[in-house]
């Protein structure tokens, strides 16, 4: 027997959870399609969530051990309890999973438990661990299975030695040398945990700075933070193979310009060089749906495919592959499908390293600014003359704001320093409506806070700051 829907969702990641949801909103009967027991796909279970929590504890545990003598708290003997750590990282992927499920139920979605696939552009066939098949009718199908991890050729990832994301965020033991290798997002936050937990961790990066996507002064200021707090970086290089025994991991690697190869060795390897839209198996050749050479699914600006009544959200389509720019993609959708009407304007999606310091981008960096022959200008202030810093003993880095020379709006903001994830939304807001440096100048801040500092580097901009 075929159920029939007005939508079915294959994936229940940021985005199709989401997506689902407020299309139950607004009247439509929705079904989810999720091969996973737990919903929240990456994020939620071996992504965003479960690595923020190593990262809260990972740096309790370091302030610990470094930081508290400075405020005149003496402690010893404090040690990684790695089991009860892993526990509360458990603890919160499991109150955020079971609060989708209480939100699917109180919508009233329909979930199904299987692989989802495309028999053609209105049926979706769900396969379950035992190979029963089941058909879902629907006037309008949404593919949002999200991404994973890119392999590297010679490099056999076994999630005990070497590792994705995942098996980094569950090893059972603190190992005494790490490599990671990539020095992007998720290999630094991974890194930083690691280290902070007492690992000797080196990160291999084929380029020549870490995140290369963000404005190349945090990524020099990143470096400079990361290397004093104990992190290696090798740059410029490729690795080329992986052998794993009882001894450990055996990399060998090359100069990415070409020369002389070596050997690195490590207990754990962790495989962070980025990640990959998951949409084979969804039988979209078959049906006529139009992918680039990566597997990206190719859609138009109301999110649809070639194939009328097949859309895709998130990380199977261009763009960042950020789980709030998936939700938002699919919180427009529904929108759209009821008959509504929304907007993303992509020039303003956040982006956020959990690191400490956090570092935070929106908007255009000064690279592109200047590839792009805008005249700009740029306002910077220190987060060591912000007094709020000081007095949390937290003032590594700044923010620095970007505006039009000529008509003072602000283009882009760029932050390293405690919440920078927090406070870079300060500015997203302002930007959302097209404000200008001295808008935000001239808002009252409350004193003493961090925010503080995102209004002197306004005032940078379009005067002269205050306190420096």
């Amino acid at each position: 027997m075929t159920e029939k829907f007005d939508l079915v969702v294959i994936g229940a990641g940021p985005g199709g959870y989401v997506h689902a949801i407020k299309a139950a909103q607004l009247g439509l009967k929705v079904a989810v399609v999720e091969k996973h027991t737990s919903l929240g796909g990456t994020c939620l279970n071996v992504g965003c969530i479960p690595s923020k929590a190593l990262l809260s504890a990972s740096h309790e545990y370091h302030k610990a051990t470094h930081d508290f003598a400075t405020f005149g708290i003496k402690t010893s003997g404090v040690k990684v309890d790695l089991s009860q750590m892993m526990k509360f990282k458990q603890d919160v992927i499991n109150s955020n999973t079971k609060g989708i499920d209480f939100l699917f139920k109180k919508n009233k979605i329909e979930r199904y438990l299987g692989t989802g696939s495309l028999k053609d552009a209105s049926t979706v066939i769900v396969t379950d661990d035992k190979g029963t098949k089941q058909e879902l009718n629907a006037k309008y199908i949404t593919i949002a299975t999200g991404s994973a991890s890119i392999d590297i050729p010679n490099v056999t990832v076994d999630e005990k030695q070497i590792v994705t994301s995942t098996g980094a965020l569950a090893l059972d033991k603190i190992p005494e040398k790490m490599i990671v290798i990539g020095g992007g997002v998720i290999g630094l936050e991974m890194a930083s945990v690691w280290s902070r937990l007492g690992s000797k961790v080196t990160v291999v990066e084929y380029l020549d700075r870490i995140l290369p996507g963000m404005d190349n002064e945090v990524s020099k200021e990143m470096t400079k933070i990361l290397t004093k707090q104990g992190l290696e970086f090798k740059f410029g290089t490729k690795v080329t193979g992986a052998k794993a025994d009882k001894k450990g991991v055996t990399l060998t690697a090359e100069p990415a310009a070409g020369g002389k190869a070596e050997e690195l060795k490590a207990d754990v390897v962790l495989v962070a060089i980025g990640r990959k839209a998951y949409t084979d198996n969804l039988n979209l050749d078959a049906v006529g749906v139009k992918r680039n050479e990566r597997g990206v699914i190719l859609v138009d600006e109301h999110f649809e495919t070639n194939i009328e009544g097949i859309y895709a959200i998130g990380d199977v389509i261009p763009g960042p592959m950020l789980a709030h720019k998936a939700e938002d993609e699919g919180f427009v959708l529904a929108e759209m499908l009821a008959g509504q009407s929304g907007h993303i304007d992509y020039n303003l999606v956040p982006g956020v390293v959990y690191t400490a310091p956090e570092a935070a981008s929106i908007g255009q960096t000064e690279e592109q600014l200047k590839k792009d022959g805008i005249n700009y200008k740029a306002g910077k202030f220190p987060f060591m003359a912000n007094g709020r810093a000081r007095s949390i003993n937290m003032t590594d880095g700044f923010v620095k704001i970007l505006v039009d020379a000529k008509t003072d709006k602000v283009l882009g903001a760029h932050i390293v320093g405690p919440e920078a994830g927090a406070l870079i939304h300060e500015v997203a807001v302002l930007m959302e409506f097209g404000g200008s440096s001295e808008d935000l100048a001239r808002t009252c801040h409350a004193h003493p806070t961090l925010n503080e500092a995102v209004k002197e580097a306004a005032l940078a901009a379009f005067a002269l700051p205050i306190h420096i």
